[in-house]
């Protein structure tokens, strides 16, 4: 899970000064969580407890309102009792990454990931993407091979994964929609020869840098393992309540 919190850290300063290159600082000044790193929590909370992500999602972010939340998820935190509003964005993706580490076996990693995406994003898409995101973490901590992981997201979701990073990201733009974010997250770990080269590429496509960089980094920490150094900058950068759950998903299931 800290490789979703360092990708989002490190992405954060990129997402409105978006760069081309993987010639960048991994730590800039100002680099800071967002609410991809709350929301990722809250579903590692919510697997801890072994209770409802609505309920976690929401009181979390509640928590921290200020993390960079879509206008649309800040209308569904301030309901009483928030439902679903029919979102395709990437948000249901950027979260899901615990789900991917805790649970043993593919038909229970979908089906914990498209719960956890339905609260908020339950649109077709919304839920294909976190489904993608979770068993692309599952199949790299159990397979260690790119080429299952290719096969079986392009099989299962019909992603076009077989494109190269260096003809995407010339003219890729900003996207938040799952269709259109998330298989080039994938590609840009699928393309890594570490987890920091994974982050570097996510972010290096010009698009929604935090959120990119959250999603390849869960996957490339399934697969690469996070440097020690990475670890240790990102965790720093945490208050301690979300540290805390960090270290206790830690050892319950990556240790």
């Amino acid at each position: 899970m800290i490789g979703s919190i360092a990708g989002d850290i490190i992405g954060s300063t990129f997402e409105v000064r978006p760069v081309k290159s993987k010639d960048f600082p991994l730590f800039a000044p100002g680099s800071r969580f967002t609410d991809d790193s709350v929301l990722t929590v809250a579903v590692a909370r919510a697997i801890l407890e072994n209770e409802d992500y609505r309920d976690h999602v929401h009181a979390l972010g509640w928590r921290y309102p200020d993390a960079g939340y879509g206008a649309r998820f800040i209308g569904w935190l301030q309901e009483a009792d928030p439902q679903p509003y029919g979102s395709w964005g990437n948000g249901a993706a950027m979260r899901v990454s615990p789900v991917g580490f805790a649970f043993a076996d593919v038909d229970t990693v979908l089906a914990e990931a498209a719960r956890s995406a339905a609260i908020s994003h339950d649109h077709p898409e919304g839920i294909k993407g976190a489904q993608a995101v979770a068993l692309a973490v599952f199949l790299a901590r159990t397979t260690g091979d790119r080429e299952v992981i290719r096969e079986e997201l392009t099989r299962r979701f019909g992603y076009d994964l077989d494109r190269c990073l260096a003809d995407i990201r010339p003219g890729y733009g900003f996207d938040v929609s799952c269709q259109g974010s998330v298989p080039e997250a994938i590609i840009s770990f699928l393309e890594a020869d570490s987890w920091e080269d994974a982050v570097r590429n996510a972010v290096s496509l010009g698009g929604d840098a935090d959120t990119q960089a959250c999603i390849a980094g869960g996957i490339a920490e399934a697969y690469f393992g996070v440097p020690e150094v990475i670890r240790t900058q990102a965790e720093a950068r945490l208050p301690p309540d979300l540290l805390d759950t960090v270290h206790a998903f830690r050892r319950r299931f990556l240790e």
